[in-house]
C-alpha cells in the first residue's frame, strides 16, 4: 500500500498529516528517506521509521493489548455488526486491519446521526462506558429548522417528560448560532435513552436537520473526517479508563 496510507492506518497521523511528515524528510523506508507519499510499502517485511522510531502495524501494536478506536460515523450507517436489511454497518466502513479485530461498539448512534463513536476490544471498558452508573457526558451539535423558543430551551434544561412517559434528567443546552439555515444547538446529555435528542425535539415541535456527537467524556471528535477511524493514544485510553473508575494495569516488575 502507499506509505501515507500505511502511516495513517498505523495511527501515526491522518493521510494528509503523513504527507507533511514525508515532505519534512522525517520518514524512512528500509534506511532510505522517503521523498514521495506514493511510495509502496510491504506491511510485513519493510521497516518504516518516523523520527528514527519504528512504526509497527496495528496488529503488532495490539499484541497482548486491547485496542480502542474513535470512528467518525457517517449518516446512513448502522451501529451494529450485521444488519438484516443489508445496510452498511460501522464495521463495514472500517479499514481492513480493524475489521479483523474483535471490536465492540460503545453504545450507538442512530442511522441518520453522525459523529464520535468508540469501538474497543476491551470488554471491561466497554461495559463501564455503557453502564448507567458510569455514563460520561456526551456533547452533540444539533441543527434544527427555524428558531427555537426560550420556553423550549427551558423545558429541556429543567428535565422533560417525553410523550412516551419517560422522565429525563436536565439537559444542558445552548444556542451556538441562529440564522437562515436554522438554529444550531449544543446539547450535553448524561443519560443514554434511545433517540433521546430526536424525541425531545419532536415534543418541542422542532425538526432535526443534522445531529452530530462531538464529544464523549474527555474525548473530542476534533478534525477526524467523516468515515475515518483512528486508534486512541495511550494517554487518551488512560484518561478514559480513569474517568470510568478503571485503573491501567501496572507493567510487570523487572526481575
Amino acid at each position: 500500500m502507499r506509505i501515507n496510507k500505511y502511516l495513517s492506518e498505523c495511527g501515526v497521523a491522518s493521510r494528509r498529516g503523513a504527507d507533511v511528515l514525508i515532505a519534512e524528510g522525517r520518514v524512512m523506508l528500509n534506511g532510505v528517506t522517503v521523498a514521495e507519499p506514493g511510495v509502496r510499502v510491504d506491511a510485513v517485511d519493510d521497516v518504516v521509521l518516523v523520527d528514527g522510531r519504528r512504526v509497527a502495524p496495528l496488529r503488532e501494536q495490539a499484541h497482548g493489548q486491547d485496542v480502542a478506536l474513535m470512528l467518525h460515523k457517517p449518516v446512513q450507517v448502522v451501529t451494529t455488526a450485521r444488519d438484516p436489511q443489508g445496510r452498511p454497518t460501522v464495521f463495514d466502513i472500517l479499514p481492513e486491519r480493524y475489521r479483523k479485530m474483535r471490536l465492540l461498539h460503545v453504545g450507538r448512534l442512530d442511522y441518520f446521526s453522525e459523529g464520535l463513536l468508540l469501538l474497543t476490544t476491551d470488554g471491561s471498558l466497554c461495559n463501564r462506558l455503557i453502564h448507567p452508573r458510569w455514563h460520561l457526558p456526551k456533547v452533540y451539535h444539533v441543527l434544527v429548522r427555524g428558531a427555537v423558543r426560550e420556553d423550549s430551551l427551558n423545558a429541556m434544561r429543567a428535565g422533560m417528560t417525553l410523550a412516551e412517559g419517560e422522565t429525563l434528567a436536565p439537559v444542558e443546552v445552548a444556542v451556538i448560532r441562529a440564522d437562515q439555515s436554522g438554529t444550531l444547538l449544543e446539547m450535553t446529555l448524561l443519560q443514554g435513552l434511545n433517540r433521546q435528542i430526536r424525541r425531545m425535539c419532536r415534543d418541542c415541535g422542532l425538526t432535526v436537520l443534522k445531529l452530530i456527537r462531538v464529544r464523549q467524556g474527555p474525548l473530542e471528535l476534533g478534525g477526524l473526517k467523516t468515515g475515518e477511524a483512528r486508534p486512541l493514544s495511550p494517554d487518551e485510553v488512560r484518561t478514559l479508563r480513569r474517568a470510568v473508575g478503571l485503573e491501567m494495569e501496572a507493567p510487570p516488575a523487572k526481575s
